[in-house]
């Protein structure tokens, strides 16, 4: 069984397209055609469920269509629409220096000066062009090259210079 924390969410499956079973895939992080693997890991119903790809090819930067084996059929694929879309952390973490951001949901912001965690990580917020960090305790915190100090992969830590003051807005 596939557990949350061995998986990282790259995007979201869209609807059919054609009727030979292909799916519009919208996605966060190309890693899927960087790394070798053969699989996409689909949550269903709340379990978490590994889908061989057949074949995929880009429409943009952000979509692609898939083709997964054993969806042969519009309708199959219907079914599939709305599903969140995984990637396996141990081979994106194999294949790349750095994590990549989303990767960093639940690793523990530790603060530099005080050496205490001030929060997890629950989402990644890139919607704007400065991508932030949404903690737990509701604390956005700047996703920035200049304040990360360290990724620990092993601990699931990051040591930041949390600028004084950013913590009470």
């Amino acid at each position: 069984m596939i557990k949350k924390e061995e998986v990282f969410k790259i995007g979201r499956l869209g609807k059919a397209h054609g009727v030979k079973g292909e799916v519009s895939f919208h996605f966060d992080d190309d890693i899927f055609d960087r790394v070798e693997c053969e699989y996409l890991v689909l949550e269903i119903d709340g379990i978490l469920v590994p889908f061989f790809m057949e074949e995929y090819r880009f429409r943009n930067g952000y979509l692609a269509f898939v083709k997964f084996r054993d969806v042969d059929t519009q309708e199959r694929a219907s079914e599939l629409t709305g599903c969140d879309v995984y990637f396996p952390r141990d081979l994106a973490a194999a294949e790349d220096e750095m994590p990549i951001l989303s990767m960093l949901v639940g690793f523990s912001i530790i603060d530099a000066a005080t050496n205490k965690s001030i929060g997890v990580i629950e989402d990644v917020n890139d919607q704007t062009a400065n991508i932030l960090f949404e903690l737990d305790n509701g604390a956005l915190i700047p996703a920035s090259d200049e304040l990360i100090m360290n990724i620990d992969t092993e601990h699931e830590e990051i040591v930041m210079n949390i600028p004084e003051g950013l913590l009470e807005i």
